[in-house]
């Protein structure tokens, strides 16, 4: 592959991961992080970058995405995939990119409701450039990615000349524990269930290069990887030193959206709420156009479905259910998600740990179960419905459960013990032939 196509192909994986949502939690960590900021950092970038990068170097290990599942009874993973895709399509990721986008890239301009129009042109958009998937390159990644950069460049830039505050001291929770801290909240960013369905186009992509063969689409996702790493991690670390600078102006700032527009607004002014609209309404419709994709290519090829009707009912119920409003959509999809994440990123693990293993359905089996029931236990307690007494026995018996990670452990271990077994059943299979 030309070393232009790599980079246009790692730019625009770089945009698909690059939503509002990416933009709005590392001020927050910043802010609260102060002086602690680059141990706080150091665990972010491990799980809101690292996963998402092992999940796109596994899928290209295995050459395609259909492959991480292939272990498991079909019904099973059919049912993981069109669950997955419909949270994180139009359920709740495309609709939560364009309520984002008009919140804090149109309301800020206008004094009445103009949430349905705006969902309509956008998604209009969205449509348009999602037609021509074989496009998604030349669109994305050599001239919307670029511009996003650009804009991202200047509000840097402008930070680091001419911050607006020093860094206060850390708040309690990143005061001794501030690596364990960035952990929790990388983690919270759940790009790595975004990494499961963003595969679908970019292994694709890959493929329309002409990189066919196993090894070559293995090595190209891997650089791939690297290019997206490199500059979501610079994005990353961007917005955590904008939100750690911020503490003159985000006095009462309940998020991490407000935290950014008031930094930008205070140091463009008028012409910052400008650039800030434009970053966030473009890293929102990069997201949506690399989502319908994703989307309408899984349902192409599993069920031969024409990918313009897909795409055009995955935005026209995009565009719905966005005008139920953000709260409505976190409130009824949130809990899917939640479980949703911890079950890709066990499978992911899987296929790392039995590469091209012909029969291991059950391990599969058994750790999708396993990170199903204890990334319902997580989700649970995220969302607050755990019953206190409960809450305080799992906390002081599973580890990892104050991290909202306790499904982690279990699935490592179903994964340990099953590589054992396959490693001691090995030389009784071959002591029998």
């Amino acid at each position: 592959m030309k070393t232009h196509d790599l980079l246009a192909i790692g730019l625009m994986t770089f945009a698909l991961f690059l939503g509002a949502g990416n933009l709005i939690f590392p001020p927050s960590l910043g802010l609260e992080a102060g002086t602690n900021l680059f141990p706080a950092m150091v665990g972010f970038l491990v799980t809101a970058v690292g996963l998402p990068a092992l999940t796109l170097i596994v899928l290209g290990r295995i050459s395609s995405t259909q492959n991480l599942t292939k272990p498991l009874p079909s019904w099973l993973a059919r049912s993981f995939w069109i669950a997955l895709f419909t949270a994180i399509g139009p359920a709740f990721g495309m609709p939560r990119a364009v309520t984002v986008a008009y919140e804090m890239g149109i309301k800020p301009f206008v004094t009445t409701d103009h949430l349905l129009l705006f969902s309509v042109l956008f998604s209009a958009f969205t449509l348009m450039l999602a037609f021509k998937p074989g496009r998604l390159v030349d669109c994305i990644g050599k001239v919307m990615t670029p511009l996003l950069i650009l804009m991202l460049l200047a509000l840097t830039l402008a930070a680091i000349i001419s911050p607006l505050d020093t860094p206060l001291a850390p708040t309690a929770d990143y005061q001794h524990g501030a690596v364990t801290q960035g952990l929790i909240q990388g983690y919270m960013t759940m790009d790595a269930i975004a990494a499961v369905g963003f595969g679908w186009v970019i292994i694709q992509t890959i493929n329309a290069k002409g990189v066919t063969a196993p090894k070559a689409v293995a090595n190209t996702a891997f650089k791939v990887a690297m290019i997206y790493a490199v500059l979501m991690a610079g994005c990353y670390m961007a917005m955590g030193y904008v939100g750690a600078t911020s503490a003159s102006v985000a006095t009462n700032a309940t998020n991490g959206g407000e935290i950014l527009a008031r930094y930008v607004a205070g140091e463009f002014g008028v012409y910052g709420q400008w650039l800030l609209a434009a970053i966030i309404i473009m890293a929102c419709l990069t997201t949506t156009v690399g989502l319908t994709n994703a989307c309408a290519e899984y349902y192409k090829q599993t069920f031969n479905a024409s990918f313009s009707v897909t795409a055009t009912i995955v935005v026209l119920l995009t565009g719905i259910i966005a005008n139920f409003g953000l709260e409505q959509i976190l409130a009824v999809s949130l809990p899917a998600i939640l479980v949703l994440c911890p079950v890709a990123i066990a499978l992911v693990l899987a296929a790392l740990a039995f590469p091209a293993k012909p029969d291991v359905s059950f391990t599969y089996i058994a750790v999708l179960m396993t990170a199903m029931v204890f990334g319902g236990l997580d989700a649970l307690t995220i969302l607050g419905k755990m019953p206190e007494s409960l809450d305080m026995k799992l906390t002081q018996l599973l580890p990892l459960y104050s991290a909202h990670a306790s499904w982690f452990l279990p699935c490592l271990t179903v994964l340990f013990f099953s590589r054992m077994l396959a490693v001691s059943r090995k030389p009784l299979i071959q002591l029998s032939n």
